[in-house]
């Protein structure tokens, strides 16, 4: 008997993330800063769109935004992010939303869905004031305080004033309502190229790995470039370079099979070409989906620090800055994104963890939550060549408007 579902309408998908693209369009990509007025016009187009899809729209007091059914029967939370990195990507973020409002317009109006798909918009996944703000904020995780604190990282704008510009002053922020949703659902393009080499089409995550990020700081001595003897040198700036070779040496004895690590900034005080540095800085980062490694690298890295102490000529300091637990996607959410990838990708899927942070990890602490992953084309993100096939972002638009589908029991 043949399948007569209503499905996505791919040529509506292109279309619509096409129109988000040309909001903020830079080189092939977009920049889009949460708070900017690309980003502004992004939120103003999905609420236009949101009715559309059976769905009533409104902005919070911290920039989300929801679009809420008032269709009997169960309901699904589905959604991602529109702004993005600064001269970026156009699909990491808008891709996920708009899937979303595709399942909405799909199965809201189907009366044999017996429930609505409801979308979300989630502000500043890309951190430009702070982490994951929006849907950290629906979580009941984020204080007035940090938000009074919050400041844009490039230009050091106090979100305060940003979210008045926005017009969003005095407007309450939305928190969970429990038991409204079955649970979440997000889709991503995968940002590496483990779908693209082996020629999948779908990504069934089944974690998002959580992300420690730490602050070095080497304390030295600051002198002469051109009078000071090479033995007797307290140079910060070589005493850090040292330092993170030998990370690269010793965290593989240590590390899991997955875990990843980062040195993201490296600050050299006073960082003259004729002065020896006194001071350096370096921000590092872990990720991995399993606390126990990270407890572990953790020591090891403080035990280096105790031997650098020991050895000098400098000393180290580590300071951890952030915690990021990981979070497990709900297994019966990936068997339902398994079941329409067979149906509508031929089987070509695969679980896999994500190695990126994604507002599905908040979501997961207060409701079952999974993702969705498509084809990156060379595997890259968070620059403006950041590119999926039109025919991989239509294939994945099927699968997810089918998986939204046997969530609501349709």
């Amino acid at each position: 008997m043949p399948d007569t579902k209503p499905r996505a309408d791919g040529q509506r998908v292109l279309a619509d993330l096409n129109a988000l693209r040309a909001i903020g369009a830079y080189k092939t990509g977009v920049h889009k800063p949460t708070f900017s007025e690309p980003h502004k016009q992004s939120l103003d187009w999905l609420v236009q769109e949101l009715p559309d899809a059976g769905l009533t729209a409104a902005i919070d007091g911290i920039g989300n935004v929801f679009g809420t059914s008032a269709k009997p029967g169960p309901k699904l939370l589905a959604g991602s992010h529109l702004e993005s990195q600064n001269y970026a990507g156009w699909l990491d973020g808008p891709l996920g939303v708009v899937y979303a409002l595709e399942a909405a317009r799909v199965l809201n109006a189907d009366p044999s869905v017996k429930g609505a798909v409801e979308v979300a918009a989630w502000c500043d996944e890309e951190g430009h004031f702070g982490s994951f703000l929006g849907s950290r904020s629906y979580v009941g995780q984020v204080t007035e305080a940090e938000i009074d604190a919050a400041r844009d990282r490039t230009n050091g704008r106090p979100m305060r004033d940003a979210l008045a510009d926005m017009g969003l002053t005095g407007r309450a922020r939305v928190a969970v309502e429990p038991k409204r949703h079955v649970g979440y659902l997000e889709a991503h393009i995968e940002q590496g190229d483990t779908l693209e080499s082996d020629k999948l089409a779908i990504g069934v995550v089944t974690s998002i790995v959580g992300i420690w990020q730490y602050r070095l700081s080497f304390t030295g001595e600051q002198n002469h470039a051109g009078t000071t003897r090479m033995a007797v040198r307290k140079d910060a700036g070589l005493a850090l370079a040292k330092f993170c070779v030998a990370i690269d040496e010793r965290f593989p004895t240590t590390c899991g099979p997955r875990t990843v690590w980062t040195t993201g900034r490296i600050t050299l005080d006073p960082g003259a070409p004729s002065i020896i540095p006194g001071g350096a800085e370096m921000l590092f980062q872990i990720r991995d989906d399993n606390p126990a490694v990270i407890a572990r690298l953790e020591e090891l890295l403080r035990t280096m620090a105790e031997e650098a102490n020991v050895k000098g000529p400098c000393t180290v300091t580590v300071e951890k800055i952030r915690t990021g637990a990981p979070a497990m996607m709900n297994a019966g959410f990936q068997d339902a994104i398994e079941a329409a990838s067979k149906t509508l990708a031929s089987g070509r899927s695969i679980r896999m963890p994500s190695g990126a942070g994604h507002d599905a990890q908040m979501l997961a602490t207060v409701m079952p939550a999974a993702m969705l992953f498509v084809p990156s084309i060379g595997g890259i993100s968070h620059h403006w060549t950041e590119n999926t096939a039109d025919a991989d972002i239509v294939t994945g638009a099927q699968v997810f408007v089918d998986a939204c589908r046997r969530l609501l029991g349709g």
